[in-house]
């Protein structure tokens, strides 16, 4: 008997040799490209979990998590997740709608304190809790991080919302991705709960879910797990903060992230709580403007439909992608910038879906030549009005197409990348806005203003310039009228 077993292992032995390593682990090319590339790109490190039909197949870590402190990544190491937070948070928001503790369909400012948002354009009654969770409240885009060597720290957000809290288009009217939208619900979720944004996240999405290595922020006791930021150049950033934490703060390892993904797959873990219906799941994943809904973007790249988020910011890159006709979630962190993942998720999924079709050829497209017509030629005067105060602007559209631009007594500038699209018209130019939060970088200044009639008129969004940290974005309101052109 003894023998016979002895025969049998052997005969596996040699079995297993002989069978290539393909077929025994269908992710070994995969795991050797990223290996390669962590070599050959300034990577520290990248974690990776892979789940269908309600099992993990794959996840580890490569890497290091911590250069300086030759801490290995794993799929247990904490990430920082950048906008990845919009799901998590969104599935937080939609259990207290389930609890019928806020209606989706009702102004959010119902739920805010004393300072409420306030519309330019439109009115701030149709800002619901939705609109502000897919996008189309009217919300400008915004950005603000907080570093721990520097001496500024993130105001209240009844603070970010009197300074930023601006429909600069009508609720409904326009798609425009604002991490604001989902400052505002963390603070929503703070206030209906009657506790804290962290607190509430860990005690009602986090804990029922079995995510131990999901935070927002870095919680206490997991200072050990979590991941270094560092920048392109590799080197380390200082940990920094927000004024929008619901957009961008929390933190997961690949295990946790697959985990929340196969619960939003429907594939609930036996150590996981429905903390949701299924009717709620379906609810956030239908797209509206912009192919977003509550939380989650939607789209059908490839001939099947995905459910999708990524994230990026300072020492962050990561994707989240699930396939519900396949019950595919799949995870991927870094801990640097401007990092590709579309290809590695390209290369998981057709493992696990042989026959994928390939993804849509992406043609560059050169932008028209901008050549105004009769309604936006001519100049154009007003304000751009910031928490401190408004300056004079002036547009000059000639018919050229060349568009010049001053800002108070700044000096006359072109302004470039210049565009007019459905009544929009777009363009960046060199100033400062002089407003203390903007000024603190050296900043371009984004244009996005509606032609209405005679007015031109929306936002002003002062970008900081590429450095070595992450710089901000502040939205401004503009208002122009038409006038008779003066000499310069």
């Amino acid at each position: 008997m003894r023998r016979r077993t002895l025969l049998l292992v052997i005969f596996g032995m040699v079995f297993a040799a002989a069978v290539p390593a393909a077929a025994q682990d269908p992710f070994a090319a995969i795991r050797e490209n990223i290996r390669k590339r962590l070599v050959e790109e300034p990577i520290p490190s990248l974690a990776v979990a892979v789940a269908r039909d309600g099992k993990i197949l794959w996840e580890e870590g490569f890497g290091w998590a911590d250069r300086e402190n030759r801490v290995p990544a794993t799929e247990h190491t904490m990430y920082s997740l950048a906008s990845i937070s919009k799901p998590i948070t969104a599935t937080g928001l939609m259990v207290l709608a389930e609890r019928k503790q806020i209606d989706l369909d009702k102004p959010v400012n119902d739920y805010l304190g004393a300072v409420k948002l306030r519309a330019r354009v439109g009115d701030a009654a149709e800002a619901t809790v939705r609109r502000v969770a897919g996008h189309t409240s009217g919300l400008g885009l915004h950005y603000q991080f907080f570093y721990e060597d520097e001496p500024r720290r993130p105001p209240s957000m009844d603070e970010t919302i009197l300074r930023y809290g601006q429909l600069f288009t009508a609720p409904g009217e326009r798609y425009q991705y604002s991490n604001l939208g989902y400052g505002v619900l963390d603070y929503l979720l703070d206030r209906v709960s009657g506790r804290s944004y962290a607190d509430f996240m860990r005690a009602e999405v986090f804990l029922p879910l079995g995510l131990t290595r999901m935070s927002v922020g870095i919680g206490p006791g997991l200072e050990k797990f979590a991941a270094a930021r560092y920048n392109r150049e590799g080197l380390r950033l200082p940990f920094y903060d927000f004024d929008h934490r619901g957009a961008s703060a929390v933190y997961a390892s690949a295990h946790d992230l697959v985990r929340f993904g196969m619960f939003h797959l429907k594939s609930r873990l036996p150590d996981q709580r429905a903390i949701l219906s299924d009717a709620a799941i379906d609810e956030m994943q239908k797209p509206g403007m912009g192919n977003y809904g509550v939380g989650w973007s939607v789209v059908e790249p490839q001939g099947f439909r995905v459910v999708t988020h990524s994230g990026g910011m300072p020492g962050v890159a990561t994707t989240l992608v699930l396939v519900p006709s396949e019950k595919i979630a799949l995870a991927i962190l870094t801990n640097t910038s401007g990092v590709a993942l579309d290809g590695l998720v390209q290369e998981i999924l057709r493992v696990l879906m042989p026959n994928l079709p390939p993804p849509p050829a992406r043609t560059p497209q050169s932008e028209p030549v901008f050549t105004p017509g009769a309604e936006l030629t001519g100049e154009w005067r007003g304000t751009l009005e910031t928490y401190q105060g408004s300056r004079p602007l002036v547009l000059r559209i000639e018919e050229s197409g060349a568009v010049r631009v001053r800002l108070a007594n700044q000096l006359w500038t072109l302004l470039n990348q210049v565009s007019f699209r459905d009544g929009w018209l777009s363009g960046r130019f060199a100033g400062d806005v002089g407003a203390e939060d903007a000024s603190r970088r050296p900043h371009t200044i984004l244009l996005t203003l509606k032609l209405r009639g005679e007015s031109l008129n929306g936002a002003a969004s002062s970008v900081s310039l590429p450095g070595p940290r992450g710089g901000n974005a502040q939205t401004h309101w503009v208002e122009l009228k038409r006038r008779a052109v003066e000499s310069p």
